[in-house]
C-alpha cells in the first residue's frame, strides 16, 4: 500500500458539505430526507408518495412501499457520527502511512472505537448474496434474525422473534417482538420476514446461501407479527438455520425481490449500523440507537480494516494501528507475536475443520476401501498440527468437531495410534499390491499458505511406511474445484466453516448422494440415519443416529478428518471481550469487544 491516503479516487471521509444536520422530520416533495434525534440519526433515501405516520414512541416518518432507485442515502450527522468518521479517517490514514514507518494512535477510552484488522474478503453485504465468512462476520452484526445463538451457547434463542415453535412436524411458527424497527425508521414486520426468505430463494445467487433453505416449502405472514414456515419434510435443524446470517431480516421497502442490493445501500435492524464502506479497504459501524435486542455494545463504534497480506496485518497489530488482528495471521506470525510487549494472543475453541476427501467412483486406487483405511491408519494428526501449523490447530478424529453435541472420536476408536504394521496388514488382507500410487491434491492459497506444508507432511508420513508412493498436485481454487469433481485426484484437501453449530451441518452436506465433496460416495444406511436425525428433536434418538453415522464413516473412510482449528486473535493490551465471542457458532460479535479506559 502506498504512503498517504489509500485510494485517491475514494470520496472524502465525512458527510458531503451540502448536507447539513436537521433537527426535525422533513417530508419533502420526493419523500423523507432525514430525521435528527437526540444522540441518534436516520439514514434515508427519497421515497415515492410520502405518507406521514406516527407510531407510539417514534418520531414522524414518511412511509412508502419502495425506494426510488438511483437516489443517494441522505446523511444525518450526529455527534456520534462525527466521532466515528474522525476515527475512520484516523484509522485509514494510519494504515496508509504504515509503510513510511509511522505508527497510529487511538485515543478511545471505555466504549470508544475498536479497530479490527483482517485478511478476510467480503462478497456482499446483502444476505442473499453472501455465503462466506468475511461477509457473514459483517452481516451478523448489522442484521437481526428470528433466532440467534447466544455467546457461549449452542442452542437457538429468540432474537427478533419473541418466540418460535413447531406446531406440527412440518410447521414452524414465529412471533416477532413488538416495536422493532430498521435503521431507517421503518417498522420490522412479518411481511419483511416473508420478503426476506422469498427473495433469497427467488434470487438464488451463485454466491449466496439459498441452499440452506432447501427444506422450506413456503413462508407466510398471518398477521403483522406472526410468520409461519411450512417445511417439505420434518427438519429438526430448521431453528438452527434461522440463526444463520442467511436468515438475516431485510427491509421489504429497500431490498428488491429479484436482485441484490449494492453494499452501500443496505439497511438492517441489528446492533450496528453501517456508516462507511469501501470494499477491500474498510467497513465502519456505529452502535445503532434504534436496535432492540439482547446485545449491549461495549464500544461506540467498530471499524474493520482489510489487509491483502498477513504480514501487513502482523505489522499493524505490532505498531498499534489496529486493536485486534483476526483472520488470518499465519502460524509463524502468531508464534512470533507470543510474548511481544503490548500484545496478547487470545485463543478459543473453533469449529473450522480440514479433511482429506477420497474420490470413490471410477477405477482409481482410492475406490478400494482398504486403501482408504490404510491411509486412515497411517495419518499422524499430531505431527501435522505440530509440523505444519506450529500447534495452532488440534487433531480431529471425526467429521463432527469436538465441542459440538454428539461428537465422538470415531477414527481414534477404529484405528488407534498411527501404525505402519496395521496399515500393511489391512492392504495385505485385501490383496492390494504395494507401494500404492496415489495422487493427492490441494489448493495453495484458498485455505491459507500452510496447506502445502500439511500435504507435504502427509506425503512424508505415507511414504515413510513404504506402502505408498505419493504424487502431490496443486491448482488454484477455481480450477481445483473442477479438477477434484472430475476425479483428477485420489484424495484432495477441503475445509469447512459451520453454517450453524449442529452436528447435522457436518454430516448431511458431506455424506448424502450428490454431496458437497462431489466424490461419488453414498450409503443407504447413512442416508436413512440422516433422515432420522433431521426428523426428530429427541436428544437420545439424534445421539444414536450421529454415533452410528460417525462409526460408518470411520470404517468406510470416504473422508479422513485431519484437524480442527482454534479461533485465534491477537489483541492489544486493554482489549476485552474476545474470549466471550470465541465459541462453536463462529460468530465474531463486535458488541462484546471493548477497550479499557487506560488504552
Amino acid at each position: 500500500m502506498l504512503c498517504g491516503y489509500p485510494d485517491r479516487n475514494a470520496p472524502p471521509l465525512g458527510p458531503p458539505a451540502a448536507k447539513a444536520a436537521v433537527v426535525a422530520p422533513v417530508c419533502c416533495e420526493g419523500g423523507l430526507r432525514g430525521v435528527a434525534y437526540l444522540d441518534r440519526h436516520w439514514i434515508g433515501t427519497t421515497l415515492h408518495g410520502p405518507t406521514p405516520t406516527q407510531r407510539e414512541g417514534a418520531p414522524l416518518q414518511c412511509r412508502a412501499s419502495r425506494p426510488q432507485t438511483g437516489d443517494r442515502w441522505g446523511e444525518i450527522v450526529t455527534t456520534r457520527r462525527r466521532r466515528l468518521l474522525a476515527a475512520v479517517a484516523a484509522g485509514v490514514l494510519a494504515i496508509g502511512i504504515a509503510g513510511c514507518g509511522q505508527g497510529g494512535d487511538d485515543s478511545g477510552g471505555a466504549g470508544g472505537t475498536v479497530t479490527m484488522g483482517t485478511t478476510d474478503k467480503v462478497t456482499s453485504l446483502d444476505p442473499a448474496g453472501a455465503y462466506d465468512l468475511g461477509s457473514w462476520t459483517l452481516i451478523s452484526n448489522m442484521y437481526q434474525k428470528l433466532l440467534t445463538i447466544p455467546p457461549g451457547g449452542n442452542t437457538p434463542e429468540p432474537d427478533a422473534a419473541q418466540g418460535c415453535e413447531f406446531t406440527d412436524d412440518t410447521t414452524y411458527e414465529c412471533t416477532l417482538q413488538p416495536g422493532l424497527t430498521f435503521w431507517n425508521g421503518n417498522e420490522l414486520t412479518a411481511q419483511d420476514v416473508v420478503h426476506t426468505f422469498r427473495r433469497m430463494v427467488a434470487i438464488d445467487d451463485p454466491d449466496g446461501p439459498a441452499v440452506l433453505f432447501a427444506s422450506m416449502e413456503s413462508v407466510a405472514a398471518t398477521d403483522e407479527r406472526t410468520v409461519v414456515f411450512t417445511l417439505k419434510q420434518p427438519d429438526a435443524t430448521w431453528p438452527f438455520v434461522l440463526t444463520t446470517p442467511a436468515a438475516s431480516i431485510v427491509d421489504a421497502d429497500v431490498f428488491p425481490a429479484d436482485a441484490l442490493l449494492p453494499g452501500t445501500e443496505v439497511v438492517g435492524s441489528g446492533p450496528y449500523q453501517l456508516e462507511q464502506y469501501e470494499n477491500g479497504q474498510l467497513a465502519a459501524f456505529g452502535a445503532s440507537d434504534s436496535y432492540q435486542g439482547a446485545a449491549q455494545p461495549a464500544n461506540d463504534s467498530f471499524i474493520v480494516q482489510y489487509f491483502e497480506q498477513p504480514s501487513a496485518l502482523k505489522l499493524a497489530i505490532q505498531q498499534g494501528e489496529v486493536d485486534v488482528a483476526y483472520r488470518s495471521l499465519s502460524p509463524t506470525d502468531i508464534q512470533a507475536l507470543r510474548g511481544v510487549e503490548g500484545v496478547k494472543i487470545v485463543e478459543g475453541q473453533g469449529t473450522e475443520i480440514r479433511y482429506m476427501v477420497f474420490y470413490v467412483q471410477g477405477q482409481g486406487p482410492s475406490t478400494n476401501p482398504a486403501v482408504r483405511q490404510a491411509v486412515a491408519q497411517l495419518i499422524d494428526r499430531e505431527a501435522i498440527a505440530r509440523n505444519a501449523y506450529q500447534g495452532t490447530v488440534e487433531p480431529l478424529y471425526s467429521l463432527i468437531p469436538e465441542g459440538l453435541k454428539y461428537h465422538t472420536d470415531a477414527f481414534r476408536q477404529v484405528y488407534g495410534e498411527p501404525s505402519a504394521d496395521k496399515a500393511r496388514r489391512i492392504l495385505a488382507d485385501a490383496g492390494v499390491a504395494t507401494p500404492v500410487a496415489l495422487t493427492l491434491g490441494y489448493t495453495p492459497s484458498h485455505y491459507g499458505p500452510n496447506l502445502v506444508d500439511e500435504y507435504t507432511e502427509v506425503k512424508r508420513q505415507l511414504e515413510a511406511s513404504g506402502l505408498f508412493r505419493v504424487k502431490l498436485a496443486s491448482a488454484e481454487w477455481t480450477q481445483y474445484q473442477q479438477l477434484y469433481k472430475e476425479g483428477a485426484y485420489g484424495g484432495y484437501g477441503l475445509g469447512w466453516f459451520p453454517d450453524f453449530p449442529d452436528a447435522d451441518n457436518y454430516t448431511a452436506p458431506f455424506l448424502l448422494q450428490d454431496n458437497f465433496y462431489a466424490n461419488g460416495y453414498s450409503n443407504p444406511r447413512v442416508t436413512e440415519l440422516v433422515a432420522q436425525e433431521q426428523a426428530t428433536t429427541d436428544d437420545a434418538a439424534r445421539a444414536a443416529a450421529f454415533e452410528e453415522i460417525q462409526r460408518i464413516t470411520a470404517r468406510q473412510v470416504p473422508v479422513v478428518p485431519i484437524w480442527q482449528g482454534k479461533q485465534i486473535a491477537v489483541a492489544r493490551e486493554g482489549v476485552t471481550g474476545i474470549e466471550q465471542t470465541f465459541d462453536p457458532s463462529f460468530i465474531f460479535r463486535f458488541w462484546l469487544v471493548g477497550k479499557s479506559s487506560e488504552q
